[in-house]
């Protein structure tokens, strides 16, 4: 691997709790513009890996590179600060909060006036209509509470947050796992929009069928360990799902 051809990298990254090794020196990189599906059942090592990555845990032993200089984030607020965010599968959404609230949760923009600050809703309504627009999704009022949307939208909505806060990783945790198929495609469909302006993607996942459509490149885990690393043009995902039901290691023939 060449310095410079991954926005991160990580290198026999191990972990153990209680004595358990949950990852047993993992390799795992992301390319620039890249969609990586990060692929493995229940207990595979994936939320591990990732909470590593974004600072949640901090790693016994591996190396991390992003845009091939060493970190080690102490906190996901560190990892953040670099780009890198998270869309969790409960989204961290307020569900009675509104759509334009959320958007900027922890972000709010503010005018002051005199000794006081209040909320600029005016800047927070443009955005938040404009962005979620770009990304095909037009509601009637951004001030609406997020629980009328869908499941969809409120994908959406994490996304398009990503997108406008200048994010150079998106990673989203089992995305498409509680919706329709139709719904599914739709974030499919904003996963192509994420890399198509500029952001690499690692889309977890443990159906193969969810994430196959949009990656380049997929990387599976069994166990807490890397059991295969192909490009998608390299291998169907009929042979992904047998790996993830069994477990069992094949030439990384596809390997970048």
């Amino acid at each position: 691997m060449s310095e410079g051809r991954w926005l991160v990298e990580m290198r026999g990254i191990v972990k153990r709790f209680d004595g358990v090794e949950a990852l047993a020196g993992v390799d795992f990189a992301v390319g620039y513009q890249e969609v990586v599906g990060l692929l493995g059942d229940n207990g595979a090592g994936k939320s591990t890996l990732i909470k590593i990555l974004t600072g949640v845990y901090p790693p016994d032993a591996g190396e991390i590179y992003f845009e091939g200089r060493p970190v080690r984030f102490r906190s996901p607020r560190e990892a953040r600060a670099l780009g890198i965010e998270t869309v969790y599968q409960d989204l961290a959404l307020v569900e009675m909060m509104s759509i334009a609230r959320n958007f900027f949760l922890g972000r709010e923009p503010v005018q002051r006036v005199g000794p006081f600050s209040f909320l600029n809703m005016r800047e927070m309504e443009a955005v938040t209509r404009r962005v979620l627009e770009e990304i095909g999704i037009r509601v009637r009022s951004v001030w609406e509470p997020v629980s009328v949307l869908s499941g969809g939208e409120r994908q959406s909505i994490a996304i398009g947050r990503a997108l406008h806060f200048g994010v150079r990783l998106l990673i989203l945790d089992e995305p498409t796992s509680a919706l329709s198929i139709k719904e599914t495609r739709k974030v499919l469909g904003y996963v192509e929009e994420v890399r198509r302006r500029g952001l690499s993607v690692i889309f977890i996942t443990h159906n193969i069928y969810h994430v196959y459509p949009v990656a380049d490149r997929l990387v599976i885990l069994s166990h807490g360990r890397k059991i295969g690393d192909f490009r998608k043009t390299d291998i169907s995902p009929e042979m992904v799902a047998e790996l993830i039901a069994g477990g069992i290691t094949l030439p990384e023939e596809g390997k970048p």
